[in-house]
């Protein structure tokens, strides 16, 4: 068989030459010349290297032009893994035919978890198996971890066949051959082409094995799963075209010495990307947490300054989670500003606005403001509890046990609802919560919760009041009203005649 043609392309503007150059001729971009495979015959002067411009491919003699309301979507059951939180950020399972990537750091669980699932796809109603492909470890490792996971024991053991293999041509062979249900590529950067003469891990080998793999679930309708290695910046390796060939990617993350992991979808074609998936790391490999929303709570004996509940809502699951933070007299010109969970730059607006709205100086101290679990958000929910765990701090008053806030700082100050408030609160209530500050809506009343006090607020000024008092000697309630207070208008929603 003769040996495919290559060319080194530009990423940049898409000429290609022969051999690889510094600098691109073309557009005078450096390192930017990439080893492709040359897919289809080229025509003219067009094939010639160096001339700017890449080889025309041949067209599809075979599409036709069909009526949006003329196409019918086939009924194509999803491929449950009886993981329920990974079948959750999934949207509902694997769909046969697509290409997913799991990226994350070493040692996060990466593996665990795809060999968890792999079994559960095996135990499902169904008769599948699964096609496991190593290319970081030999198969007597991965029967090791199988072993320490305990799924030897039942079908696995049979219906999981491991391929110690990262030549893609031959692993394509394999699953033309067998027709697993699933397709588990353990990683992506050790899978080379006999083609490309670039290392195992370089741009081109990691896309032109992406594009055969996919190529391989479309074409046999087989589920295919790879493992993507995270970068220093927290990136996926390789290049950002491979996350948009996919049909979803799924990070795996979490705190290297914390025992919970956080799995979440940036990208998704057959589901919502605002799921979350929450599991526990021990001896026995990823545990589903019962209750994520007490997942992130910590137990606190007494109260302490800098700490409060916030209700979050990651998808159509709310969260409970710790917000603390720490604020103290600056030993330097500049003072620190240290963030873990939470947005920098929301930060550092709040810190601006609690300045000039609040009357809190707090420019001048050390920040640190952190979320519990090693849970990352970036919601405007979070604004509120962030902003009175700094007062809170700041003032060295704690805020009482059992408080729970809830909503978005406006530039002026102002308090903003959010989404799901209601359900927040609910969900609040059920773990024992017994208050809530939460922004004063403008057409209606705040909702009313059994079992839970609402404090409705306009400002972010009355937050801080309703949470921790004020200083200069103003009731602890002023600005703020529970619903009881207000008046049956603003309780009902609805106009009082007469």
């Amino acid at each position: 068989m003769a040996r495919a043609e290559t060319r080194f392309v530009c990423q940049a503007c898409g000429a290609s030459f022969l051999r690889w150059e510094g600098q691109c001729r073309s557009c005078a971009a450096w390192n930017t010349l990439v080893e492709t495979v040359v897919r289809s015959a080229a025509r003219g002067s067009d094939a010639k290297a160096g001339t700017g411009r890449t080889p025309r491919a041949a067209t599809s003699a075979g599409a036709e032009v069909v009526r949006l309301s003329a196409i019918v979507e086939p009924a194509v059951p999803r491929i449950p893994t009886e993981i329920r939180e990974l079948d959750r950020v999934l949207g509902g399972g694997l769909v046969p035919g697509s290409l997913v990537l799991v990226g994350g750091e070493p040692g996060v669980g990466k593996s665990t978890l795809l060999l968890q699932a792999a079994a559960g796809v095996v135990r499902a109603p169904g008769g599948r198996h699964v096609l496991y492909v190593s290319g970081e470890e030999s198969a007597a490792q991965v029967r090791l971890r199988a072993e320490r996971l305990g799924l030897m024991a039942g079908p696995s053991g049979d219906a999981i066949a491991v391929l110690a293999e990262s030549e893609i041509g031959r692993i394509a062979e394999v699953a033309r051959a067998t027709q697993p249900s699933l397709v588990i590529v353990d990683s992506i950067q050790t899978a080379t082409v006999d083609e490309l003469e670039g290392p195992a891990g370089s741009v081109g080998q990691v896309r032109e094995s992406a594009l055969r793999l996919m190529d391989l679930a479309k074409g046999e309708g087989i589920a295919v799963i790879l493992v993507g290695h995270v970068t220093k910046d927290g990136s996926i390796a390789g290049p950002k075209t491979l996350e948009h060939l996919v049909d979803a990617v799924l990070d795996l993350g979490g705190e290297r010495g914390g025992t919970l992991r956080l799995l979440r979808a940036s990208k998704n074609r057959f589901g919502s990307t605002e799921e979350i998936g929450v599991f526990e790391l021990d001896e026995t490999g990823l545990v589903e947490v019962p209750d994520p929303a007490r997942a992130f709570l910590s137990e606190h004996e007494t109260e302490a300054p800098g700490s409060i509940v916030a209700a979050t809502m990651e998808g159509t699951r709310p969260i409970l989670v710790e917000v603390q933070a720490l604020v103290s007299a600056s030993g330097y010109g500049t003072p620190a500003r240290r963030v873990s969970g939470v947005d920098p730059n929301r930060l550092a607006l709040l810190l601006a606005v609690l300045s000039r709205r609040a009357g809190l100086a707090i420019g001048s101290h050390d920040v640190y403001a952190n979320l519990a679990g090693g849970l990352s958000l970036n919601e405007p929910g979070l604004d509120l509890p962030l902003a009175l765990a700094l007062a809170s701090s700041l003032r060295d008053r704690p805020i009482r046990l059992g408080t729970v806030a809830v909503g978005e700082v406006g530039l002026l100050g102002e308090l903003r609802s959010v989404t799901g408030l209601e359900r927040r609160l609910r969900e609040a209530a059920r773990l024992g919560f017994d208050r809530a500050i939460v922004p004063r809506p403008s057409r209606s009343a705040p909702p009313s919760i059994p079992g839970l006090e609402v404090v409705a607020v306009a400002t972010v000024r009355d937050a801080i009041r309703a949470a921790i008092g004020s200083s200069g000697g103003a009731p602890a309630d002023q600005g703020s009203e529970t619903v009881a207070d207000l008046p049956e208008e603003a309780r009902t929603g609805r106009p009082v005649l007469g």
